[in-house]
């Protein structure tokens, strides 16, 4: 029994110290039960082993099976592929074999009891392979037949195979090397199920808490337990917009009316719309948003509201470059009619007239028949409103120079006086006299005289 405490107290030793290394690995804990058989022979034969194991597999002759429940074990994962765990079993021995290539002895059953612990390690990890696994064991412990006892030393080799993460069924040799001499050396051999737990789940999403990114949250595997709330495919915490499922390109936010912009980032998010104008439609084309443009359907610049600037007058200038918007122009002349000059015809006709104006004789003002004249010439220059004139006086040689000088600037504003109060812009009309240094006729005739006392309508450019 020495041995015994000894073993025992090793085996609760290394359970208790593998606690700290599997607290945080999935299903660390195992229970497995089932049968086992027992090949024994006397003491101080050669066998179990045989010559190459000659009659390992002989069960008929050589096994012990209890045809119950007979062995229960409770391991658990350390690291690294190990295993520690603790085996109870019962037999009864109703036959020992005897040497090589002989019958076994029946004998009256003999109680059969043992206790071992073993360290396992599993080959699971470098076949790649989780549900078969195959293993090997070294370990010692106790064993009694009858009131006979000794330690042992133990030797295994066993699969398991995992139907579930959880359940399946192991097989198992032992190879027992008794420490004393009275109890016989001896192959146990092991069949039954196990079962895996202990992995903590603590958002019970399925995913082990080892391996689980958010363990304290409900989540999906295909993001390590992490959760996607929308649904969407996107988990949360990559996700702009956790909570309404969208697009992978917007990251996880939605984009409702399809137009590229996403909602939160859409100024009209339901109604399709252009990324330059922020989501909103655009129905002219005119680069400005149906919303502020006053003419949707009608392109204009966004300095006039989206509206088209008017040109009243029609004549190609819009009226806000049009210095004259009510009056048909030309481009060149910013929209303001081309200016017409009188021709040489109508100068000519000016002047017949001018030359028909009649004065009191050494005065400036007009006879009565010249009024009618001087009418005519106002309703000609008012035809040419953008032109401008000179108005020049002349006399003949009679009387002193300085005087005729004089009387031809008189006359020559009397007449510019006239035209301005009927109508004519007085900027347009200069007024000169040149006296009678002009004469257009001989002054030694009365007819000539006649044509030197005269006025001239000149254009002035």
């Amino acid at each position: 029994m020495k041995n015994l405490s000894r073993l025992l107290l090793a085996m609760l030793l290394v359970l208790g110290f593998s606690n700290t290394y599997a607290q945080d690995e999935n299903n660390p804990w195992a229970v497995s039960f089932g049968v086992n058989a027992v090949d024994v022979y006397p003491v101080g034969e050669d066998a179990p082993q045989g010559d190459y194991f000659d009659e390992f597999f002989n069960a008929e002759d050589h096994w012990n099976i209890l045809p119950s429940l007979s062995s229960l074990t409770v391991s658990k994962y350390v690291s690294n592929s190990f295993t520690v765990g603790v085996t109870g079993s019962i037999n009864k021995i109703s036959k020992v074999g005897e040497a090589l290539n002989q019958p076994s002895i029946r004998v009256d059953d003999m109680t059969y009891y043992a206790i071992d612990g073993t360290v396992k390690y599993s080959f699971s990890d470098l076949l790649k392979c989780k549900t078969f696994e195959p293993f090997i064991g070294v370990g010692g412990g106790y064993t009694w037949i009858d009131e006979i006892g000794a330690g042992t030393i133990n030797g295994a080799l066993g699969i398991n195979y995992w139907f579930t993460e959880n359940v399946g069924v192991t097989l198992q040799t032992n190879y027992k090397h008794a420490f004393e001499d009275y109890l016989t050396s001896h192959f146990q051999h092991y069949a039954g199920v196990s079962v895996k737990f202990g992995g903590k789940d603590t958002d019970e999403d399925g995913i082990y808490d080892k391996d689980d990114a958010c363990p304290d949250v409900w989540g999906l595997e295909a993001f390590m337990g992490c959760p996607d709330s929308d649904g969407d495919g996107i988990e949360d915490s990559k996700d702009s917009c956790p909570n309404e499922a969208g697009l992978a390109e917007f990251n996880g936010c939605p984009d409702s009316d399809g137009d590229g912009v996403a909602d939160g980032d859409d100024n009209c998010p339901t109604v399709a719309g252009l990324k330059a104008l922020a989501g909103c439609p655009d129905a002219d084309n005119d680069g400005v948003a149906d919303g502020d443009d006053n003419c949707p359907n009608e392109a204009g610049p966004a300095a006039n509201n989206g509206c088209p600037w008017p040109d009243a007058d029609g004549d190609g200038v819009l009226d806000k470059d049009d210095q004259c918007p009510n009056e048909v122009g030309t481009v060149a002349n910013n929209g303001c009619p081309e200016a017409v000059e009188p021709t040489a015809e109508v100068m000519a006709t000016l002047n017949n007239y001018a030359r028909t104006i009649l004065f009191d004789s050494g005065k400036a003002s007009f006879k009565e028949a010249t009024y009618p004249v001087l009418q005519a010439i106002a309703a000609i220059l008012k035809e040419y409103p953008e032109s401008n004139f000179t108005l020049e006086g002349h006399t003949d040689s009679d009387g002193a120079k300085s005087s005729n000088q004089i009387l031809s600037e008189r006359r020559a504003n009397a007449v510019r006086d006239y035209l301005i109060s009927n109508g004519i812009g007085a900027e347009r009309l200069t007024a000169a006299g040149f006296g009678e240094e002009y004469p257009i006729d001989t002054n030694k005739t009365r007819a000539g005289k006649k044509n030197n006392r005269r006025v001239e309508v000149k254009l002035r450019k």
